[in-house]
């Protein structure tokens, strides 16, 4: 499948338990199940979903607090989404660039959200970036 495939369906899973409150594991199961996956993507999108909502509170404090103007639950749940995949890796994993992560997020809000949601994303990890050192190629302190 690939990464970039594998961030796609993290996204879209994300969103679907932001809409539907059911049973996080069964829902991720089933998309696991489902999808045409590795073991590679599977565990990426396992850590991703496991992370994300182990540090829930740590990222939308990040989040709200670049969003000027903007509360979490204004936010559409697409862009939220996609933010909380953005932060986490950038915040919260080593093993990838940081302008992958970001590059990759626009990407998918061009894709899955409004006109705008590029512009939007990419402003507020911008702004979260300069939290958090990163070397000339991308790579994390």
């Amino acid at each position: 499948m690939g990464r970039r495939a594998a961030r796609e369906t993290a996204m879209k899973l994300l969103y679907q338990l932001e809409i539907q409150k059911d049973d996080r594991e069964q829902q991720v199961q089933y998309v696991l199940e489902e999808e045409k996956l590795t073991e590679n993507d599977k565990t990426y999108i396992n850590e991703v979903i496991d992370g994300v909502y182990s540090k829930l509170e740590e990222i939308d404090r990040l989040i709200e607090n670049h969003a000027k103007g903007w509360k979490i639950n204004r936010i559409s749940k697409v862009d939220l989404s996609i933010l909380r995949l953005s932060i986490y890796e950038v915040c919260f994993r080593e093993d990838i660039p940081f302008n992958v992560s970001i590059n990759e997020a626009v990407e998918l809000a061009k894709k899955y959200s409004t006109d705008d949601a590029g512009s939007f994303v990419n402003g507020i990890l911008g702004k979260v970036s300069k939290i958090f050192p990163v070397h000339a190629d991308g790579s994390k302190e």
